[in-house]
């Protein structure tokens, strides 16, 4: 847990700032394989559209567009401006606001997606038991989370890449998201370890983050956070080379249930 209080521009600046990053469109193609993945893991757990669901933490609305592509009747709730408002830009109204304030009907969704929120979160329960609410009964809910029992977390000690703090205020082992998941009403009934979002990019980038003086330069590098013309660029494009190897590790951890991240799929019980 990060005990000391966030910023209150946390989300609002930096590496969370407004603007694309670099290279976004020639990330687009993979962007959209990641979301037909968050949907195909609902899919696998019975969650189908149509019917209503909700992306919390919707950012600048990328995944409800896909999800509405798909057939879904979906919505995001967004607390940032920067997302709320480059969401409208791409013709996607957002509501704005955060979990525990949400205007939300009880029972109305029939899925919600909680993709790299929780963690984000000051108090994880609460914001479950409100979640929870809002489902109707066998609802579905998808977290995805850093996974802190992950070798990547142990290879990259304080500069893992998944830490962030303070924006990221608590981190779970898969035990433990278990036992919240259930505590707030929750079944889980899928847990998913090999994942290609996030897991090679984030051991790779931890690794490199140890000989770096910027933790994760590429990564800010990428979001407009850190300057391109600096010695991390020469460290980080040496790496390069390491990239595939951190593919092959990642899927063996993965396998070995101690991927960087985990992504599970509970039902309201």
């Amino acid at each position: 847990m990060t005990l000391a209080p966030a910023p209150r521009e946390a989300h609002e600046a930096g590496a969370y700032g407004g603007g694309a990053p670099r290279g976004a469109a020639l990330a687009t193609p993979l962007l959209r394989a990641f979301d037909r993945r968050r949907l195909t893991l609902l899919a696998h757990a019975g969650a189908r559209p149509p019917g209503k669901l909700l992306d919390i933490g919707a950012g600048r609305g990328r995944f409800v567009a896909h999800a509405r592509a798909a057939g879904w009747d979906a919505t995001g709730l967004e607390p940032s401006l920067r997302g709320v408002d480059g969401a409208r830009a791409r013709g996607i109204e957002l509501r704005r606001g955060a979990i525990d304030d949400a205007e939300i009907a009880p029972g109305s969704l029939d899925a919600a997606t909680l993709w790299h929120v929780l963690e984000h979160v000051d108090e994880p329960g609460g914001a479950l038991e409100c979640i929870t609410g809002w489902l109707r009964p066998g609802g579905a809910l998808l977290v995805g989370v850093p996974n802190l029992a992950s070798v990547q977390a142990r290879a990259g000690g304080a500069r893992w890449y998944h830490l962030d703090v303070p924006r990221h205020r608590t981190h779970f082992t898969v035990a433990g998201l278990h036992a919240l998941l259930r505590l707030h009403g929750l079944e889980p009934v899928a847990t998913h370890h090999v994942l290609a979002e996030h897991n090679p990019f984030g051991l790779w980038q931890s690794l490199v983050s140890r000989v770096t003086s910027t933790p994760s330069w590429l990564y800010h590098a990428l979001k407009r956070n850190a300057p391109l013309r600096s010695r991390d660029a020469l460290v980080t494009a040496a790496a390069l080379p390491l990239a595939p190897l951190a593919v092959l590790a990642e899927a063996g951890f993965g396998l070995a249930r101690r991927g960087g991240t985990v992504a599970v799929v509970a039902r309201r019980r």
